[in-house]
């Protein structure tokens, strides 16, 4: 039975890229994948489009590609073939990003090369037909956004794929598409899979979901000292997934690399994001990953099969993303013995300080890092006081305040205010920060899937 590889390059915007050159070098690959995108990453993009209508794709595209290019420049020096890249690099401006993408290939002499953008996920100048959707985090109308509206992108699946493969892509760049839709194209263009086939897309995206986060299925999420042992995590391999004609396939990693494919590793990355392995919502296929079987077939090689699915529910997904506040920031060390009744202290008086100068806040959370600012007051004080190292008071506090407001100008006072704590007390302060952030929040609706046009556009080096 025939099969082919697929790696993984990124399992996020700002990801590694030696694993993934790795991979193209070495991997003898078919495929390689790099999933760039999160919700607010589209926002913040769009926002960069709005500015120069030739930027808004991923902001490390041109470091990848320079990496990418040079390796397929280098495979073709010495006749090797080369794997054909899918991104979602694309972000918010595909078609730029594969203008871009043509004009670095020629640069190298890369002649012949066949690039691929795939339009047709953003929604953002169509809003207005949606404003009465119910938004799933809140239940409210899509109207009741308090905010300038920056983006709508959907989670298109792998059609767009498909056709670009179909036309022979050597790089496919996309938008707004459902991370395992990117490994799913592949199957389906590759094995001539039907769109009503959903026994075998579903496979195909668990396949993709494992691949999705790249290091995460090869122990770099798993790992935890003393409990989950992973080997060389400073070195820690991508995955390649080989997949067999019926969906099924094996999970390893290139020799020579660190980090662990195991029974586990697996296991933990299949209900990785996951709420219901019954049903896994995506674009292409309802998902069903409860009958699934994981086996260890040799070390750094584990069988996947089992999984299954049903006809897709016909909405796409849609983030909305949308300008909602500014967060203000300050942070400011305390040490020694009393260091928790210093910053205890810090807090009292910041409290006080934010009624005087009248600061306009939607929320304000206080933190004791090194304390408890990971679980909150009453689960932290619990587990200091019956298990562990740390039992007792700690030595060190880092305090953080953070506040929600609606101004710049309102968030820029709670830094002020932490920096005056320098000279104004309690004693022993130091490392003080401050900091502003523009927020963009995410709300999702669900838009019928035949409210889409995809769109395919072919460029050629």
């Amino acid at each position: 039975m025939r099969t082919i590889r697929i790696g993984s390059g990124a399992g996020y915007g700002g990801d590694r890229i030696e694993p993934a050159i790795d991979l193209i070098r070495r991997g003898d690959l078919d495929y390689i994948i790099f999933e760039c995108l999160a919700e607010r990453t589209v926002s913040i993009a769009q926002t960069r489009r709005r500015q120069n209508p030739e930027l808004g794709y991923n902001d490390l595209f041109d470091y990848r590609f320079t990496r990418i290019l040079d390796a397929l420049v280098d495979l073709r020096a010495e006749t090797k073939r080369a794997p054909r890249i899918v991104t979602n690099m694309g972000a918010a401006n595909p078609t730029a990003a594969a203008k871009r993408c043509l004009a670095m290939a020629r640069e190298r002499d890369l002649t012949g090369l066949k690039i691929v953008c795939v339009t047709g996920d953003d929604k953002t100048d169509e809003l207005d037909h949606y404003l009465g959707m119910t938004t799933i985090e809140t239940g409210a109308p899509l109207s009741d956004i308090d905010g300038e509206v920056l983006s709508a992108n959907g989670y298109i699946g792998c059609a767009g794929i498909v056709e670009a493969l179909d036309r022979g892509a050597d790089i496919v760049i996309t938008g707004r598409v459902a991370d395992p839709s990117l490994a799913l194209g592949p199957l389906v263009h590759e094995f001539g899979w039907s769109m009503d086939d959903y026994t075998r897309l579903g496979r195909g995206t668990w396949v993709g979901h494992l691949l999705e986060c790249a290091g995460q299925v090869c122990g770099g999420y798993f790992a935890d000292p003393g409990h989950k042992e992973v080997p060389d995590l400073w070195n820690l391999g991508f995955p390649i997934i080989e997949v067999d004609e019926e969906g099924n396939g094996v999970v390893t990693k290139l020799p020579g690399t660190g980090g662990l494919v195991s029974v586990a590793t697996v296991q933990e990355q299949t209900l990785y994001e996951i709420q219901n392995p019954h049903t896994y919502f995506t674009p292409d296929v309802v998902a069903d990953f409860s009958q699934v079987r994981i086996e260890q077939e040799a070390e750094n090689r584990v069988k996947i099969h089992g999984a299954d699915g049903a006809a897709p529910n016909g909405f796409f997904k849609t983030s909305v993303g949308y300008h909602d506040c500014f967060i203000g920031e300050g942070q400011i060390s305390y040490g020694g013995e009393n260091a928790l009744a210093k910053a205890e202290l810090a807090r009292d008086v910041l409290e006080h300080r934010f009624e005087i100068i009248g600061l306009e806040a939607e929320e304000i959370r206080f933190d004791y890092i090194g304390f408890n600012s990971l679980y909150g007051d009453v689960i932290s004080s619990a587990i200091r006081e019956t298990s562990g190292p740390g039992v007792g008071a700690p030595i060190e506090v880092r305090f953080r305040v953070a506040a929600r407001t609606k101004t710049a100008e309102m968030a820029h006072e709670v830094g002020r205010e932490v920096e005056a704590l320098y000279t104004n007390g309690p004693a022993g302060g130091g490392g003080a920060t401050a900091s502003v952030r523009d927020i963009i929040s995410i709300a999702s609706i669900l838009i019928p899937s035949s409210d889409f046009t995809i769109g395919v556009e072919l460029l050629e080096a």
